[in-house]
């Protein structure tokens, strides 16, 4: 797993504190409202079929305005939940529910939305070698939960952002004199275990960089016989990642041309949020 998740609860905090800052700001007028000792229980249900994500996220945010809120959950990130599902209750004082029910909500409706497109890629390239792979087409600020979304999915992360890892689209190439100049300075610059990679964007590019000592190509916007094409003519020498244009009607072909990895930006960058309800309920 990268070594972004291995501070996943910093993140979430993070992410919490600065989203509960933007809705809250100097305090919630509606919530006052209601008497300020009073309690309540409310239900989270889901209104359609979905691979749960986000629950800490969601748990953070009612914790951070009430420390001794009780959230009892059925489910657990990754866990299919089906229209109707009660998926979790919460237990605590009525005004921080209130004020937090937005906030956590926003949380696990995106990164629900997140898993469960990952697996419909992940389920439609089932049987073939290929590994759906996530982008840097994310939503500012919240990289790092949305990556963490694909893996509860099922799919894999491509790098976290420009620091880890090594990608050499075109522009780089223009600028650096040429694939093969591109390659060989990103080479000596990698540290160990750093990803290098090359965008190519035909057959006679393929080979440049094959010739290079290229071993992560990405093929951008090939159709279905250049990308067999391409298979052929790599024949294993490196890893090839199929991308641009990818959807669910035309991700299985794409799978079935033998390329190793298929990045689809659309995992993060044209998320469907799950349909939740928070129902509070009568004590």
């Amino acid at each position: 797993m990268p070594d972004a998740f291995h501070a996943l609860e910093e993140h979430v905090t993070d992410d919490v504190t600065r989203a509960l800052a933007e809705d809250v700001g100097a305090g919630d007028l509606t919530a006052q409202l209601v008497p300020e000792s009073r309690k309540a229980k409310a239900r989270l249900l889901t209104r359609e079929d979905a691979i749960l994500c986000g629950t800490e996220w969601f748990n953070r945010t009612f914790e951070e305005l009430d420390p001794d809120v009780e959230v009892f959950w059925h489910f657990g990130d990754g866990d299919e939940v089906a229209t109707g599902t009660s998926i979790c209750e919460i237990d605590g004082q009525a005004r921080p529910m209130l004020t937090a029910e937005r906030t956590a909500l926003n949380f696990v409706q995106l990164l629900s939305g997140v898993a469960t497109r990952t697996q419909r890629f992940v389920k439609a390239v089932e049987g073939t070698k290929a590994k759906i792979y996530d982008t840097r087409k994310t939503l500012p600020g919240l990289r790092i939960a949305e990556k963490y979304a694909v893996r509860v999915g099922g799919g894999m992360n491509h790098r976290i952002g420009l620091h880890d890892g090594i990608l050499i689209k075109e522009n780089h190439i223009q600028a650096a004199g040429g694939i093969g100049k591109a390659l060989e300075k990103a080479f000596r610059l990698a540290p160990p275990g750093v990803m290098v990679e090359v965008e190519v964007e035909d057959l006679q590019q393929l080979q440049e960089a094959l010739d290079a000592g290229a071993k992560l190509v990405l093929l951008d916007n090939f159709d279905l016989s250049a990308l067999r094409a391409a298979v052929k003519a790599v024949a294993g020498r490196a890893e090839l990642e199929a991308s641009g244009g990818v959807s669910l009607e035309t991700v299985r072909a794409i799978a079935e041309t033998g390329v190793d990895r298929i990045s689809v930006g659309s995992l993060t960058k044209d998320v469907q949020a799950l349909d939740l309800s928070l129902r509070f309920l009568h004590r």
